[in-house]
Parts: C-alpha cells; structure tokens; sequence
C-alpha cells in the first residue's frame, strides 16, 4: 500500500469518479484506475461501485477513505513538523501572477532570493487573480501575487500592497472626457473595456454595479492593463482600470469614478503555517518595499 494510493482514493470519492480525480491529481484517467484496481486486489475488498454515471464508495470503501484520510493528512502534520524544525531554506519556490504584471519589487525580491538561495528551484506563472487564488489554496503554488476586490480571501493568509480607487479612461473625444466629474451611472451608461472576470479590477467593477444597482456593459475585453487603456485611446469605449494601473496620455483622459465606493487591491496571498522557504520570500519581499504600500 503507499501513500499515493491514498490519495487517489480520496480523490475518487471526493469526485465521484475516475475522469475528475484523475485531473485533480494530474494523472491520467488509466493510470488512477489501475491503482485503485491494485490497492482493491491487495486489500481483498471492492472499493467503490462503478456505475455508468457516478462511482460510489461501497461500504468497504467508507470505511478505507476515512483511514485514508486520516493518514494522508498525518504524513502532511509529520513533513510540516519536520520542516519547521529543521527551518531548511531548500526544495522549490512556486509563485504567481496575474498576467502582466511588470511591477520592479516582485522581480527584484525573486532575484535576490536566488542570489541568498541558489539550490532552491522558482517557478513562475501567470493567470487570472481567481485561478492564483484556488491553485494556492490546493497547494499548486506557494504564495500568489493577485488583485482583488475590496478585502482579500479570509480564508489565506495575506499583505496588502497596493489599495487603488477606481479610475476610467477615455479617448479626448469620448462624451464624458467633457464632464467635471463622472459616476458608477455615468460610465455604465456607455460601453466598457475591462480585464477578463476572475481579475481583481473585473471583482471591484462586479461589485459597484451591484451596490449601485447597475449593469455594465462590457463589451470588449482584453488580459492586460495597458490593453485596456489603448483600447480606449482609439474611442473603443471606456476603460476601467485601478489608479496604479492607469496612465494618462495624449490620447487618453483619466479621471475618477467619484462614487465607487469598492477599492481595487493588489495583494499577496499564501497558506497558513508556510514552509521556511515561503517565510524567507516572504520576508525578503517586505524589506524590498513590498509591505506598506497600501
């Protein structure tokens, strides 16, 4: 019996089949199958009843996934322990974030992380702030660098870097390049451009709208802040970005949505009880000015 085994049992039952828990633990469907055919035969039992539909636990199956359970997160109590113990700066660093991001501190902080720890692997990636979130909170990555709207998820640990307003920009001969000062109302009265759902800006929009009881009409879309803005420089529509991310230009007039009353954070979220590896980034983070920019 290993460890492995276990846990695609608890995958399987958690999923209510093979195709789902195969891609949870990113393995192939064949692959996950077999095992828990192997660990049925050593165990003299079956584990689940395969139907066309959903697979189910059999009464044997029960009584193995709560085991199961109880052993996997054992081993995970037993390999926390010892790394806290032994406070080994080693292994690998995952990070995220959301697509584009070009801010100087993050890099810096990665860069002198690797000059204080070159055994240790980083990986980067990018996505949209909603997908970071899940992915650390299943453990796919470390610590998240991700927007979102208002407060972070209680749920993670967190440190807020940047607190934004929100902010639209228009093309110099958009209708209300002309006004003193635009509303929620004003600026959903005409078409927006916006980053995709699942973005911190996107939540915050989400959000205003529903306190002020109205509906935006994002008619275009684009991954990355400067994207949006170009897009509306050309009279495409109106740009909805957070302050930090917003640039005025020839071709752009900015301005503040005056009651918006939902801020738009940047922030670094990350699990309880990191591993020494996470804390040390962390904290190389803070003293290369990531805390206190809020």
């Amino acid at each position: 019996m290993e460890l492995r085994q276990l846990e695609y049992l608890i995958a399987v039952a958690d999923e209510a089949g093979f195709t789902r828990a195969a891609e949870r633990v990113h393995v192939t469907q064949s692959g996950i199958s077999a095992q828990i055919r192997r660990l049925e035969r050593e165990l003299g039992v079956t584990l689940f009843d395969r139907g066309a539909r959903s697979v189910r636990p059999t009464a044997a199956g029960e009584v193995a996934i709560d085991h199961a359970r109880r052993v996997v997160d054992e081993v995970a109590v037993l390999a926390r322990a010892v790394t806290l113990a032994g406070d080994v700066v080693q292994g690998r660093l995952d990070i995220g974030m959301i697509t584009a991001f070009s801010g100087p501190p993050l890099f810096d902080a990665l860069a002198a992380f690797h000059t204080a720890h070159p055994v240790v692997e980083i990986g980067v990636v990018e996505g949209r702030s909603a997908d970071l979130v899940d992915q650390v909170r299943v453990g796919d990555l470390d610590v998240a660098l991700v927007g979102v709207a208002e407060e972070p998820p209680t749920d993670l640990e967190s440190r807020v870097l940047v607190r934004d307003r929100l902010m639209i920009g228009v093309a110099a001969d958009h209708p209300l390049a002309r006004r003193a000062r635009v509303t929620v109302a004003d600026i959903c009265a005409h078409p927006l451009i916006s980053l995709p759902v699942g973005n911190g800006i996107r939540a915050a929009l989400d959000r205003v709208c529903t306190t002020h009881d109205v509906t935006a009409d994002v008619t275009l879309e684009a991954g990355a802040p400067d994207a949006v803005a170009a897009l509306a420089s050309r009279g495409l529509g109106v740009a909805l970005l957070s302050e930090s991310s917003m640039t005025t230009t020839d071709e752009l007039v900015v301005m503040p949505v005056v009651d918006a009353d939902v801020h738009a954070l940047l922030a670094l979220v990350w699990r309880s009880e990191p591993a020494p590896t996470v804390r040390r980034w962390l904290d190389l983070a803070g003293d290369l000015g990531f805390s206190g920019m809020s």
